[in-house]
């Protein structure tokens, strides 16, 4: 693209609902970056997640907030527990026992919201850890955490067309750790994260993706959240900050090292309602 113009990015305002984690904790190992041996702070983590919070407030986008519920420490990683798609619910059914009580909190929100055409799966499905909406088609991550059968039903409830990705890596046990959105045309991704089949389909849908380094996937780069324009990241990813910055991109770093240590970044705290 030397000597190309890049053209100019718009920005879509979004909209987020996101949990303040009150009761913020490591108590259990569900995936390889969970130590519970290691100390953290509910005070670090809330001032984490505050700045995430306004950054998105700041770009001009809406930000709800579910009460957080003791016991359920996991529950600031909003981004498992629903995908909503034009309006339309899908619910999370979650594979560890320690998160299963999540969904029911947030169910719950959902219909006291006024989002009454709201499904709760059969098959295990982490939501937005593992459903990316392009706004054509939804990548479905599996491997892991959500059931290949959950593809099937996110298709059929949501009413849009499902790409099926394997992930191979446990380090990243859910898609939203290895490929996020930037657009409607293109996605950042970490390759080796997946199988050489999805590294094909991938490379086939989108020829122009940005690809992460393993440095920038290990900061949990690919764990950013973009609006078509403001792509917020970890601070630590700078490589791919910069490579975004060159497609034309703003980059607004953020502070997310507490909140790493359960596995989590901008975007596992961060689940989009598209209405």
């Amino acid at each position: 693209m030397q000597g190309e113009a890049v053209p100019p990015r718009v920005p879509t305002p979004r909209h987020y609902l996101m949990c303040p984690p009150r009761y913020f904790a490591v108590d259990y190992s569900i995936n390889p970056w969970m130590d519970p041996s290691k100390p953290v702070s509910v005070d670090v983590a809330v001032a984490q997640w505050t700045e995430l919070r306004d950054t998105y407030r700041r770009l001009g986008h809406t930000v709800e907030e579910i009460e957080p519920q003791p016991g359920l420490p996991d529950m600031v990683f909003a981004a498992n527990s629903g995908t909503v798609v034009g309006g339309r619910v899908l619910g999370a059914r979650f594979r560890a026992p320690q998160r299963a009580a999540e969904a029911e909190h947030f169910r719950r929100w959902f219909l006291e919201h006024g989002y009454r055409d709201l499904t709760m799966p059969e098959k295990i499905n982490e939501a937005e850890g593992d459903f990316a909406w392009t706004g054509q088609v939804l990548l479905a991550g599996t491997g892991f955490r959500t059931d290949p059968a959950a593809h099937a039903e996110a298709q059929e409830v949501l009413g849009v067309p499902v790409v099926s990705l394997q992930l191979v890596d446990p380090r990243y046990y859910h898609l939203d750790t290895a490929l996020f959105v930037l657009s409607e045309s293109n996605v950042a991704y970490y390759p080796e994260a997946f199988s050489p089949g999805s590294q094909r389909v991938l490379r086939r849908m989108f020829p122009e993706a940005v690809v992460a380094s393993s440095v920038d996937a290990e900061w949990f780069g690919l764990n950013g959240v973009s609006d078509g324009r403001n792509v917020v990241l970890p601070v630590e990813a700078t490589g791919l900050g910069s490579e975004l910055e060159g497609r034309g991109f703003e980059v607004v770093y953020v502070e997310v090292s507490e909140l790493r240590k359960a596995g989590g970044g901008p975007k596992c705290c961060t689940l989009e309602i598209r209405k």
